[in-house]
């Protein structure tokens, strides 16, 4: 048999099923785009362009099994191009420099930074002498002291610090700067003054004042944790949730229970679809003469589309609306509404609207997740596997979708935060259900309610379930063992289990196990993941070396968040004190083969230092000429490169440089410094 023939039975085999691969052909030009290392020129998308042209040619044009190649080659095509053009649609001036002075501007949205402090986040931006065209769009501050928090909507005043935001606190790590750049925010700060209200509250942005009320009626009725956890879960606002119970969440991996995401969604529509459906069909002549069940679709779609808009509409929320609006379109189609199909074209739409968050982990979570929950459920049906007798059937089914759900998601998760919550499958099935009976549908009665003065009867069941969920949540995450840790794996791990796991579920026959190779090689590979002997953060101020009892740093206090990112990519669970007492000797160096690292603290330390000699690495916190042969790296160099890394072999690697030439980056060919706009 020829090669063109086996590849049409391949084909085949595969016909009727084939649909499901449309996302992924998108996502690999998506991830296409974020992967290169400079950015494209103009020529390449027009290439580009007049590629995808021919491929959806020959889609239109040529025989079947030829036309697949065809609507694969345009689909990569268009991945690319749409996320080149979304990054220049969104492009916004970045702060060019460190500032400090009045700042002014619009709060459009309020949340918690990782210290726990209020944050706020401002277009209109007005900065001291500072021309329109280089203030940034938005800037976000975080509020150290300050206790009049401001409502969404006011024109507000303070004085602080403003910086651009930062590059990787590792070079290779996580880059503030991409996910900065999409949300068009171009400085990021902090002030310890009171915030002064600049001019009177306007009647724009009368949604998120709506929200802010919305938010603070709940916690007044629902005082402490409980009502923060409420409105977070009605309105998207998680400043009233403390770092105590926020990290009780993550570690007993219930905190897709707090963000506004599928799960939500999909409760929320299905007890409105199942309750209106029910209550029209208590009307004979109602459900006798009308489509009962398409009438009830649009109902639940309307109040999910009010969800969307009272919970601020953030990335997993638009992704959670777009997965529920496709399957009750499927509804009103009448077709099948839980279909790999209707997986497929929601993450077609999302990618559309948004190609960046193809990289966000919600993305990634959420549609491993669904895929995997779909495929299994569908093989359930298909293969007529009993779920046991009839009143055991739910209790089955809530046990396998968190079991399998958890299972989808793990990789993910612990590539993404280096942690896994070993009793997570416990901490669902004792929480998930009654998320789903008491607490969505005592928010549903409190919404209804709330004209007649009854809203304190829903909100009152509503935070007997949510009491339960944190105590829930404290009680696995107090557990001894209830969180493992794990070193970040390689840029190639998280690609190939992503590939193996979809040529298990979306392959047929019996092909699909060769999915298994790429998901073993995966694992392989990340448990021979190796970090960086030496690590040196982006201002100077910290240096941490590799040793037998995990990564010593070179002082316990200052520059937390590097410290933080750091031993959480070693797969270490310490702290920066308890990192910082395993470095032994008072000089702050190490070798790495014939290369002498060393770090010099402090003003007086850096200005006795006079030595420099072939083979040493010198890293200073304050700016510093030296004359000899050694490799200088001092805050004013350190801005041009970011955090550096020292491998194994002496080879020494900057953020920049792995970072490449991109819109986000702001590097110029010369590695200068230059303005984003």
């Amino acid at each position: 048999m020829s090669a063109t023939a086996a590849f049409d039975t391949l084909l085949l085999s595969q016909r009727g099923h084939l649909f499901p691969w449309a996302p992924v052909c998108l996502g690999a030009g998506v991830g296409l785009y974020f992967a290169l290392m400079a950015e494209p020129d103009v020529e390449i998308y027009l290439a580009l362009a007049l590629l995808g042209t021919f491929g959806g040619l020959i889609g239109l044009r040529a025989p079947e099994n030829a036309a697949v190649l065809g609507w694969a080659l345009m689909l990569v095509a268009a991945g690319f191009c749409l996320s080149g053009s979304r990054a220049h649609y969104v492009a916004a001036a970045v702060l060019p420099y460190r500032y400090y002075g009045p700042i002014e501007g619009r709060v459009i949205a309020i949340d918690r930074s990782a210290s726990d402090a209020v944050r706020l986040t401002l277009d209109r931006v007005r900065l001291r002498d500072m021309a329109r065209v280089e203030t940034p769009e938005r800037v976000r501050i975080s509020l150290h002291g300050s206790k009049n928090i401001p409502v969404p909507g006011s024109q507000i005043l303070t004085t602080g610090h403003l910086m651009p935001p930062q590059g990787p606190a590792e070079p290779g790590g996580f880059d503030f700067r991409l996910h900065a750049w999409f949300q068009q925010i171009g400085a990021v700060g902090y002030t310890r003054l009171p915030v002064l209200l600049a001019a009177p509250n306007r009647r724009d942005l009368w949604l998120q004042r709506f929200r802010r009320d919305a938010s603070t009626y709940i916690q007044k009725r629902l005082p402490g944790e409980t009502g923060g956890f409420a409105a977070a879960l009605t309105t998207g606002d998680r400043s009233g949730i403390g770092q105590g119970s926020l990290m009780a969440l993550r570690g007993s991996n219930l905190a897709h229970l707090l963000a506004i995401s599928g799960l939500h969604m999909g409760l929320l529509s299905g007890f409105v679809f199942a309750s209106l459906r029910l209550f029209l069909c208590l009307w004979p002549r109602v459900a006798l003469r009308l489509a009962v069940k398409k009438i009830a679709a649009v109902g639940a779609l309307l109040v999910a589309a009010a969800y969307l808009a009272l919970s601020g509409g953030n990335v997993a929320t638009e992704r959670a609306f777009i997965m529920v609006a496709v399957v009750l379109g499927a509804v009103l189609l009448d077709r099948r509404a839980f279909s790999l199909r209707a997986v497929a074209l929601a993450a077609m739409i999302v990618l559309a609207h948004r190609p960046e968050s193809l990289m966000s982990p919600g993305f990634q979570m959420s549609f491993a997740a669904t895929t995997a929950l779909v495929a299994v459920f569908t093989w359930i049906r298909e293969t007529g596997v009993s779920l046991g007798p009839g009143w055991m059937r739910g209790a089955v089914a809530v046990v396998i979708s968190s079991a399998v759900a958890g299972a989808a998601t793990a990789p993910f998760g612990a590539a993404h935060f280096n942690t896994l919550s070993h009793y997570g499958l416990i901490a669902n099935l004792a929480s998930v259900p009654l998320m789903g009976v008491l607490v969505i549908p005592a928010a549903v009665l409190a919404l209804c309610l709330a004209p007649l003065g009854g809203e304190m009867i829903g909100l009152r069941l509503m935070g007997w379930g949510l009491d339960w969920i944190l105590m829930v949540a404290h009680w696995v995450t107090g557990l001894e063992g209830a969180q493992g840790r794990v070193v970040a794996p390689g840029p190639v791990v998280l690609p190939l289990i992503t590939f193996g796991m979809l040529q298990l579920i979306l392959w047929q026959g019996r092909w699909r196990s060769l999915g298994l190779v790429p998901v073993m090689l995966a694992f392989i590979l990340w448990a021979q993941a190796t970090r960086p002997p030496v690590l040196i953060s982006a201002d100077g101020a910290l240096l941490g070396k590799m040793t037998v009892g995990g990564r010593a740093l070179s002082k316990p206090k200052g520059a937390g968040f590097a410290a933080r990112i750091w031993l959480e990519n070693d797969g270490d669970g310490s702290d920066q004190a308890a990192a910082a007492a395993r470095w032994t000797g008072p000089v702050k160096s190490t070798m790495i083969g014939s290369t002498e690292v060393i770090h010099v603290i402090g003003k007086r330390a850096v200005e006795a230092h006079d030595v420099c000699l072939t083979g040493q690495v010198i890293v200073t916190t304050v700016d510093k000429d030296l004359s000899g042969g050694c490799q200088l790296f001092d805050p004013a160099r350190l801005r041009q490169l970011g955090s550096l890394m020292i491998t194994s072999d002496g080879t020494l690697l900057s953020a920049q440089e792995l970072a490449g030439q991109r819109l986000w980056t702001g590097a110029l060919p010369n590695g200068a410094s230059a303005d984003r706009r």
